[in-house]
């Protein structure tokens, strides 16, 4: 899984940091740093928390050859 956040859409509501505390993280008062390429096993809490960001920051996509149309 591969995740991208729009910072500059991005404005520190925190809604990612309470349901995926593990990926998403503020620095300060409003600076959000996040995983880019978090474990699978966490896509539920990250696509909650996607689905909660009242400006829809976060974007979540695929890193394995899929993504690129490549077969096995």
């Amino acid at each position: 899984m591969r995740i991208v956040v729009d910072l500059n859409r991005c404005q520190g509501y925190a809604q990612c940091v309470y349901l995926a505390h593990e990926v998403f993280r503020l620095s300060g008062q409003e600076a959000l740093t996040y995983e880019p390429n978090p474990d699978d096993a966490r896509r539920l809490q990250v696509e909650r928390a996607a689905a909660a960001c009242p400006v829809q920051a976060i974007m979540i996509g695929r890193v394995d050859g899929a993504e690129r149309g490549e077969t096995s």
